[in-house]
């Protein structure tokens, strides 16, 4: 009996340096959930944080705002503990990012929140983080943007256009923060080209979006007006940060077109977009007709990898 509580004793010894090791290493990164970042008439809008790990005091750490998809009429910001956005988030705090994943107004039958409002809501989430970096433990001198499908879109829309556009709450307005590149997963670029949004051997799909854009009824004038302002398009030039756009080749809702014309505009005014296609994949990352190629996996290592490639380009924050 001596002999066995030796071992047993012995045991314990060996293996409690290695439970105070595993207690001290955080399994996942830690959260703050349910931040609001402003109120508006419809509510509180909030955001997740999702850090590669418990904030150290003094940290600034870099900063990716993801914005969710559901055709800007649907979705909210939960990531959850599975699926596309996980794995993102996940391949993201292993090369030590921030994600932040917001809330917006969704888009109404009757016209009064349009995507106009999606992109304000956005950008004052933005705004409301570089305001508060230091109490977040994050910099706002190195920010990105992401985002799936209608949040693809804003992540184009928060990377492209001037900070100063899209105005909110007056509050944040003087928000000061640097954008470092974006990342589009299947988002659109472009409203006023409808002939885009047909896939490849599809016939026409018209004017999906026209009553989330501008209210029925609207002139031709101020729809085209309305079209422009909230295409990503419209704010490429040469001093644009980079922009990596990730479409599938056989996507119905947001067709690779997207990709492919984005890349082309962006050539003719000499700004940074890069292509990624995924073969035989639909909308969300689905498997079409076959196997993903590159896989799942390589993709969110891809996405993660831009990002991190670009952070490297950029000198850390002076205060940092």
């Amino acid at each position: 009996m001596h002999a066995k509580l030796t071992l047993i004793s012995i045991a314990f010894l060996l293996l409690a340096p290695l439970a105070v090791l595993q207690a001290e290493t955080p399994a996942t990164a830690a959260t703050k959930l349910d931040v609001v970042y402003k109120t508006t008439d419809q509510g509180p809008l909030k955001l997740d944080l999702h850090y590669p790990g418990a904030p150290k005091t003094g940290a600034k750490v870099p900063l990716v705002l993801f914005t969710h998809g559901g055709g800007w009429a649907a979705g909210n910001k939960t990531i959850g503990d599975r699926g596309v956005r996980f794995m993102g988030v996940q391949a993201l705090n292993a090369q030590g990012f921030c994600v932040a994943s917001v809330d917006y107004r969704l888009c109404t039958k009757e016209g009064s929140i349009t995507v106009r409002d999606c992109v304000t809501d956005a950008k004052d989430a933005l705004r409301f983080l570089a305001k508060n970096a230091a109490q977040f433990s994050l910099d706002a001198e190195r920010v990105f943007t992401w985002g799936d499908s209608a949040g693809g879109h804003l992540a184009q829309m928060l990377l492209l256009s001037p900070p100063e556009l899209f105005p909110g709450d007056p509050a944040l307005a003087d928000a000061k923060y640097h954008l470092i590149a974006g990342v589009s997963w299947y988002g659109p670029c472009d409203f006023e080209k409808i002939e885009l949004f047909t896939p490849p051997g599809g016939k026409g799909v018209g004017d999906r979006f026209a009553t989330r854009i501008i209210q029925a009824g609207a002139d031709e004038k101020a729809k085209l007006a309305a079209y422009r302002e909230v295409s990503p398009v419209t704010y490429l030039s040469s001093t644009s940060p980079p922009l990596l756009m990730m479409q599938g080749d056989k996507d119905p809702t947001i067709p690779v077109h997207h990709a492919h014309y984005m890349k082309e505009r962006g050539d003719s005014v000499k700004a940074p977009v890069e292509v990624f296609i995924v073969e035989n994949s639909g909308h969300n990352w689905r498997e079409v007709g076959g196997a993903l190629r590159p896989s799942l996996e390589e993709i969110m290592t891809k996405t993660a990898a831009f990002m991190k490639r670009q952070l490297d380009r950029v000198p850390n924050s002076t205060t940092r």
